[in-house]
């Protein structure tokens, strides 16, 4: 009696684990089980130093990290939307008919949430109209036609000296280079290193994981931008008082860790630290728990617990723009995936079409195949007409095949394996979130289930073994709460 109760109870345990394996199994490895009897299969624990509870660990496809970065042709028009970031729109200081050069301002920044915009190219205004937007819709723009004869040369204000500048001066001269976050947020930079009353920050985080697959624009730019990044970081550390700076690096990146380490003095305020290769670990809330071993709390915001949390390419743009009293005009991005002959990581001025850049790297096709931004976060791309924004890091365009296999993805009832809960960075239940959305309880999955915290990283929607589209219900279910309020 007492071995069946055991062996019953083994047999239980044993088939939890199993299931816990199997659903953190890809659907293309579970079909090569299935056709092949076998498979090779990584296993790894998400626990440990410099990590974060839960979380994923897909393909890395970073195969464009060695690509040094190229600068793709100016093209014939370019179109920048006056509102392509958090904060209100820009007001356009230029109008229809005018000519511009190459880094001039055309828009002012509308209040302290918002920010100036500069021409990327030098020609002549076409229009300020409404234009397609990443976002799938349309959006009032500035629109400029490319002077094909300029040379498109920038020229430089003298340079100034950070040291001697106060922190007001800083702040006012990082809004009116109008720089936003460029790792995907789009915050406005002179706002978050400008600390809300009450607030102190003692350490500042420089976010250089880039945990999304297929994205290596930030690699690249740490290892060709280094001096500019330090530069960067003792700008937002003047800013808002901290007393040190930890570069945050996944161990797939160890060529930037070791570029860094080379160049920084031992023991001095700037240090970094490498972490195991995990996504999402470029969260906000995920980096501070493995860098520092801490929690942000529910509702606030970094700087709440004496923390300021920076992007790379940001801080690199920042440490080239500021003592240059120059604009953000162009930003890398990384165009890559299946589709592209000649994948790999790009200057490109901001503003310029997506079907230019896509027939730059050899790809012709539609927009249905296209993501802007990484497989994890990204979203399909609506027309290619719209233009590469501030925020946009990466462009991935993708076969046929491909894409028709995800679309041909059966969906089925939820087993309540539990395998979306064992990898939410958040704690929370996507499982029984996904459900409630069904049933269209939008205001309960807010009041009792935390949707609030989902930071749509997607980790639920990628592990689940039924194929259901969690994470897109939830983002429905939070918008249509928005529209309660």
């Amino acid at each position: 009696m007492h071995i069946t109760i055991i062996y019953t109870i083994c047999q239980c345990v044993i088939d939890k684990i199993a299931i816990a394996l199997y659903s953190t199994i890809s659907i293309k490895v579970r079909l090569q089980f299935f056709i092949t009897g076998g498979f090779n299969m990584e296993l790894f624990w998400f626990k440990g130093k410099n990590t974060f509870p839960n979380g994923i660990h897909p393909h890395e496809h970073k195969d464009t990290g060695e690509k040094e970065v190229r600068r793709i042709p100016f093209a014939p028009e370019v179109i920048l939307p006056l509102s392509a970031n958090i904060g209100k729109a820009s007001i356009p200081c230029v109008k229809k008919g005018d000519s511009v050069y190459r880094g001039q301002k055309i828009a002012e920044a509308d209040g302290y949430m918002s920010v100036p915009i500069h021409a990327s190219v030098t020609g002549t205004v076409k229009d300020i109209a409404l234009a397609p937007s990443p976002d799938g819709g349309m959006a009032r723009a500035i629109i400029l036609a490319t002077s094909l004869t300029s040379v498109q040369t920038v020229d430089y204000s003298a340079l100034r000296a950070i040291d001697e500048m106060s922190k007001a001066e800083l702040i006012k001269a990082i809004q009116e280079t109008g720089m936003v976050g460029l790792g995907g947020a789009g915050f406005p930079t002179h706002v978050k290193a400008n600390l809300p009353e009450g607030h102190k920050v003692k350490t500042i985080l420089v976010n250089g994981c880039e945990c999304e697959p297929f994205l290596t624009t930030d690699q690249r730019v740490m290892l060709e931008s280094l001096p500019e990044l330090l530069l960067g970081i003792k700008i937002v550390m003047k800013c808002t008082g901290a007393e040190k700076a930890i570069i945050g690096l996944e161990d797939n990146k160890r060529d930037v860790y070791d570029a860094i380490k080379n160049i920084l003095p031992k023991d001095g305020p700037i240090s970094a630290t490498l972490m195991p290769t995990k996504y999402p670990q470029g969260c906000e809330k995920m980096l501070v728990t493995a860098l520092l071993n801490i929690e942000i709390p529910a509702g606030q915001i970094p700087s709440s617990i004496g923390v300021g949390i920076f992007n790379v390419t940001t801080l690199a743009q920042l440490g080239k723009l500021v003592p240059s009293k120059n604009g953000l005009i162009e930003r890398v991005i990384t165009v890559s995936g299946p589709g592209v002959a000649r994948p790999g990581n790009y200057v490109v001025p901001l503003g310029t079409p997506l079907k230019f850049i896509l027939e730059h790297c050899g790809w012709s096709g539609t927009a249905e195949y296209v993501v802007l931004g990484g497989p994890m976060m990204g979203k399909t791309v609506s027309s290619l007409d719209a233009p590469i924004t501030k925020t946009a890091s990466g462009i991935l365009a993708f076969d046929k095949t491909l894409a028709d296999l995800k679309k041909n993805e059966r969906e089925y009832p939820c087993i309540t394996c539990g395998a979306c809960v064992s990898v939410c960075p958040m704690r929370l239940n996507p499982s029984t979130l996904g459900l409630l959305a069904k049933k269209e309880r939008y205001e309960e999955m807010r009041d009792n289930y935390n949707l609030d915290l989902c930071i749509k990283c997607g980790s639920c929607t990628f592990i689940c073994p039924s194929n259901i589209p969690i994470l897109s219900l939830i983002q429905t279910a939070q918008e249509i709460n928005k529209t309660k309020k």
